[in-house]
């Protein structure tokens, strides 16, 4: 057996039937020329053939009952899986638009793993309008985070639009990597004996650990000072309680764009990614006449895995920066952005290696409390919403001559924070997942439309040559606009993309 990292258990102690704590990701392939019609149905014979099912695809959690996923929860290899139970087969209704692909995914996704068996699902979607097929894949968020999975799914993939005969993803092994503390057998002895190197390593690093929680201390006590710190954001309808269902809408961009942008503001991707999500939040909180006074704030996930590290579970840190959604100026809305995220980025970076691990369980540790405690959208939040931006494959790739148009990230929510943002970059692409509670924010899925308006906005105001006063009256001029402008739910659409599909019926 293997026991789990203390982050990894941590997701297993919060889930409940409201907030399932899997995360999933959506394919879209289109099919290879002169596909047959059997095409799909060989693909599903194929992928439940006799072969070995790989690590973490084998594992089934030991003692999956309530006190069992708290205490010493490890993954037992399961010998028996019964793919046709894993492995499922669904179509669209015609004429099959991405806003039918977007209601389907957005209903799998509420649906919670069976704990009897290895916690993951994947579902073969065919029926897709242009001659298109999807693929999603969902896993519990103990086994995998979404830089691992990403990577997970991207071993079975080829740049070679001929290759035929390959195998599914879950008969792939992660590389071999460097050996891992929580691999140890699941006894008394091993769990002694790890107890006693995290104490040792934690008095080793408690000097430099208790001066990051110092500074963060301070910063709540002193805002607008220092860094964005923990429970600085108010309480806004993002931080309700939530129940089990999910909408899910997605939108995609031009790498090269906002690349452009980013070097336009001198600012990073990650900045103009928040900016984008914070002015969309802005334009849809004013409609819903729900935009606080003050600013709301991102939980943004880091990645702390080594370049070269294939495995699978939790691998990351967090940072809080604000979305200055009250700032109606756009320029001045990005440049609290970018100093925020500077601010953080500094902050987490005075920390070695060994400790962010720690670090990061002292600071999410009142988020896992709230949710725990059943205290979670019933107090001020941690932080407002969670937006994250996960590298992906930089070229085309195929799986049986079918090509890999685009990847979608599909999250999970919790009690207090019924939105998150996940972004995954594909072949020049970055592409947005928004999943949020289905009851809690109703037309949840115009955020992925008013990303793109901000997009248009942003482009425009950091045109060369434009002067500051201007591009700022032009930004404060769209934002009244939107606010007078009622529109329906889904409509309206990015000049910059494709249509989203949508989660709601």
């Amino acid at each position: 057996m293997k026991r789990l990292g203390t982050l990894d258990a941590s997701w297993l102690a919060v889930e409940s039937d409201d907030t399932p704590m899997h995360v999933g990701n959506m394919q879209i392939f289109s099919l290879p020329e002169n596909a047959p019609d059997t095409f799909l149905r060989d693909l599903l014979d194929r992928m439940k053939a006799d072969f070995e099912v790989a690590q973490p695809w084998c594992y089934r959690l030991v003692r999956p009952g309530a006190l069992g996923r708290i205490i010493a929860p490890a993954w037992k290899v399961d010998k028996k899986i019964d793919l046709d139970y894993h492995v499922r087969h669904s179509a669209l209704p015609r004429p099959g638009s991405e806003r039918e692909l977007g209601i389907l995914v957005s209903r799998l996704h509420s649906n919670p793993l069976d704990f009897a068996r290895p916690l993951w699902e994947c579902h073969v979607i065919e029926g897709l309008e242009n001659n298109r097929f999807a693929l999603y894949t969902k896993m519990h968020h103990s086994m995998i985070d979404g830089i691992s999975g990403v990577r997970l799914l991207q071993r079975v993939l080829t740049t070679d639009p001929t290759e035929t005969n390959m195998l599914p993803p879950w008969s792939i092994r992660p590389k071999s990597t460097r050996a891992s503390k929580t691999d140890r057998e699941a006894s008394i002895n091993g769990a002694f004996s790890q107890a006693m190197e995290a104490l040792r390593i934690q008095a080793d690093l408690a000097p430099r650990l208790l001066s990051a929680m110092t500074r963060l201390v301070r910063s709540a006590r002193h805002p607008n000072e220092d860094l964005t710190a923990p429970f600085s954001g108010p309480r806004s309808i993002l931080n309700k309680r939530v129940t089990g269902q999910r909408r899910f809408a997605t939108q995609h961009y031009r790498l090269d764009r906002l690349k452009a942008l980013a070097k336009r503001a001198d600012a990073s991707l990650n900045d103009i990614v928040l900016y984008l999500c914070g002015t969309a939040l802005r334009r849809f909180l004013i409609e819903q006449n729900s935009l606080p006074e003050e600013t709301l704030t991102a939980g943004i996930p880091v990645n702390i895995r080594p370049a070269d590290d294939e495995g699978t579970g939790t691998a990351i840190s967090f940072m809080i920066a604000t979305l200055a959604t009250n700032e109606a100026n756009p320029r001045a809305r990005l440049e609290a952005i970018r100093e925020s995220t500077r601010r953080a980025k500094q902050h987490l970076q005075t920390l070695p290696r060994a400790a962010l691990n720690q670090y990061t369980m002292l600071l999410m540790s009142p988020y896992i409390l709230q949710l725990m405690s059943g205290l979670g959208g019933r107090m001020r939040p941690v932080f407002n919403v969670t937006i994250s931006n996960v590298p992906g494959p930089e070229q085309a790739l195929y799986y049986e001559g079918a090509k890999l148009e685009a990847m979608y990230p599909v999250s999970l929510i919790a009690h207090g924070g019924a939105l998150n943002i996940t972004c995954l970059s594909y072949d020049g692409s970055l592409n947005f997942g928004f999943t949020g509670c289905r009851d809690t924010l109703p037309s949840m899925q115009r955020l992925a439309v008013y990303t793109g308006e901000a997009l248009d906005e942003l482009d425009l105001l950091l045109k060369p040559g434009r002067s500051r006063t201007r591009a700022g009256a032009t930004g404060q001029q769209a934002t009244r606009s939107a606010a007078a402008r009622k529109t329906r739910p889904g409509s309206g659409q990015a000049k910059s993309a494709r249509k989203a599909p949508e989660g709601s019926e």
